[in-house]
């Protein structure tokens, strides 16, 4: 008897019921529809794919562009009993081979892909003889150029359908305007309209927009005042480090994060954070996509996002356990101009993507018609650094390279070391006898690892070295002797973002260059700038205000935000202000910082008018620094 979609969530996951929209887009997959998922971050999405795939014969094929989500959901799943490999960017020709054809020859259920992967033949040969039950395509937005964070590969995706033609296709994203929810199904080729979405309100959600001249001081007191754990968006890496000080020598335990940092720091980093260790997490938007920390009680912007899409998926891992959060964004005028100053470097112009092209064939060496399909591990900031190039317009120029299929770059992902018997048990004995001293390395990697005659395994140096008493280095040496003999093949570490070319060199003056994608892409990021500035102006509710920009005619006002807050006391704030005050410092004389963060009635300028009233009539004393409460 066939399982239930219930019952295999409650055997491989342990929960007994799902979650809003799950079971519905689970009962279309199975009916074998073409669908859409709009669900918000921390929503459960994955399950969406995974359960119903369990239920079916053969192999889903999920697209994601983050390696490093990929490799956590791969884990997971294999810590749950079941199957499931990665393919992305920086593994050998013989590892992607090995993988696919345990895919079509094995019992993998799960197979991940990024979607660069699909530029390859070789992959695209081998899904043709798998038996395929979905493709599951994760963050689909990246499929639209109309979506906020458009990545040219996803544009591959429709060889699927050409691959599997009778195979569905599940699309998922928490962030998608309805203009970007029809492209999606254009571009996938859904045979008809199917979107599922959950609303985008977050109930829990108290968002906060302040125009604010001191902004340190002011992210200080948010964070004194509202408790729990949190992050801080930052513009670059050199601003983490700088806000972590601030924070740390004003007492609040915090540390930085950056995509800068190499892999060890940035997982060490991670944990201390989502262990409570440490409190606020002071990051770029490198960090947060994956992370599933419910207990986040404030999410604080101390620059503008370029788009209210990225805006809400970032504020959005505030509050995940559904109790009540404050996504506090703070700017100044500054930060208004600098993003139509920003507006520029994504955007530059056609000779200098030219330009780019030709410094990248030159930094690896390549010939005039030679190159295609060569990877290398790209440095960025050594190759901006040798031809003195900005690295945001450079950023900008490789993506347009790549929607033009001249490259690819993959995102910088630590890879672990890789390690694979070549020879059969009998010849690796024979190595043994004759081999003493690497004797007890094989054991301990037959004892630690499994199925290494038959694929390639991830493996830790440091373990292995402290299992046989060697240093690390010794370890790293002996397994590439291993390799020089034949008897294994060893892939060492990296966390390099990989680069790869998709056509051989060409003279950069014959470079084509889509022109026209590039003036429709700049004309939609004006119009992205343009909902921010509303946003940060209009008098709505902010609630009201996403929901409108995504779609969602929502016309119920949150009560929470700092517009609702204002409006509810609007016509009568000073005196209630002042009761406020007064109820506050006849319990305990505090001094203005303490006492501005316990009001929690009016904005600033309000409170400071009232109290300066009520020290000039003679109802508050001032000494020493401190305010009380004169008793008549």
């Amino acid at each position: 008897m066939e399982k239930t979609s219930l019952a295999i969530l409650k055997q491989y996951w342990g929960y007994d019921r799902f979650r809003p929209l799950q079971e519905e887009i689970i009962h279309e997959i199975l009916l074998g529809k073409d669908t859409l998922g709009l669900m918000p971050t921390g929503g459960g999405k994955s399950l969406c794919f995974q359960v119903p795939s369990m239920q079916m014969e053969g192999v889903c094929i999920v697209i994601s562009p983050l390696i490093a989500l990929m490799k956590d959901q791969v884990e997971n799943l294999r810590k749950r009993g079941i199957q499931a490999v990665a393919i992305y960017s920086g593994m050998t020709y013989r590892e992607i081979d090995i993988t696919l054809d345990n895919c079509i020859f094995g019992n993998i259920k799960f197979l991940y892909l990024s979607p660069e992967r699909l530029y390859s033949e070789l992959v695209q040969e081998r899904i043709r003889h798998m038996k395929v039950n979905l493709f599951a395509i994760d963050e689909a937005h990246c499929i639209s150029q109309w979506g906020y964070d458009f990545r040219p590969p996803y544009l591959e995706l429709t060889k699927l359908r050409e691959l599997q033609p009778k195979v569905p296709f599940l699309a998922l994203t928490a962030t998608a305007t309805p203009r970007v929810v029809q492209d999606i199904q254009e571009k996938l080729g859904f045979s008809e309209q199917n979107v599922f979405s959950k609303s985008f309100r977050r109930e829990n959600l108290a968002y906060m927009v302040f125009e604010e001249e001191n902004k340190m001081n002011r992210m200080l007191r948010v964070i004194k005042k509202m408790g729990g754990t949190g992050i801080i968006y930052v513009r670059n890496r050199k601003e983490t480090q700088e806000v972590a000080r601030y924070l740390l020598n004003h007492g609040v335990p915090a540390d930085f994060y950056h995509a800068g940092l190499n892999m060890q720091e940035r997982m060490k980093k991670q944990d201390a954070w989502t262990h409570n260790k440490t409190r606020v997490i002071v990051a770029t938007n490198a960090f947060g996509m994956g992370i599933d920390k419910p207990d986040v009680r404030f999410v604080i912007h101390l620059d503008i996002p370029d788009s209210l899409e990225a805006y809400y998926q970032e504020a959005g891992r505030a509050g995940r356990d559904e109790k009540k959060a404050f996504p506090v964004l703070l700017y100044d005028q500054s930060d208004r101009e600098r993003l139509w100053e920003n507006l520029e470097n994504d955007f530059p112009g056609i000779p200098f993507i030219q330009q780019v092209y030709h410094h990248v064939c030159n930094y690896y060496q390549i010939a005039y018609g030679a190159g295609k399909d060569q990877v290398f591990d790209f440095d960025l900031v050594d190759f901006c650094k040798r031809y003195k190039l900005e690295v945001l317009k450079t950023i900008s120029a490789l993506k347009f390279l790549e929607k033009d299929k001249w490259l690819t770059v993959s995102e910088a992902a630590y890879i672990p070391s890789r390690f694979k018997f070549e020879v059969d048990y009998q010849e690796l004995y024979k190595f043994q006898v004759q081999s003493a001293l690497f004797d007890p390395l094989i054991k301990a990697i037959q004892r630690s690892y499994g199925g290494t005659f038959d694929f390639f395994v991830p493996l830790n140096e440091f373990e292995l070295a402290k299992k046989i008493g060697k240093s690390y280095e010794d370890i790293g040496k002996m397994l590439k002797l291993m390799q020089q003999q034949e008897i294994a093949t060893y892939i060492p570490k990296t966390d390099s973002a990989q680069l790869q070319f998709l056509q051989a060199r060409v003279d950069y003056k014959n470079l084509y260059i889509d022109s026209q994608f590039i003036a429709s892409r700049r004309a939609f990021r004006e119009e992205q700038l343009k909902a921010i500035y509303q946003y940060l102006d209009e008098k709505v509710c902010r609630s009201i205000s996403l929901q409108r920009y995504f779609g969602e005619q929502e016309v119920e006002p949150c009560g929470q935000c700092d517009l609702c807050v204002t409006a509810a006391y609007k016509g009568d704030v000073s005196a209630k202000v002042e009761k406020e005050i007064q109820q506050i410092l006849i319990a305990q004389p505090l001094d203005i910082h303490e006492l501005m963060d316990r009001l929690t009635i009016g904005k600033e300028e309000i409170r400071i008018k009232t109290l300066r009233n009520l020290m000039d009539n003679g109802q508050i004393r001032l000494e020493n620094g401190i305010y009380s409460w004169i008793v008549f």
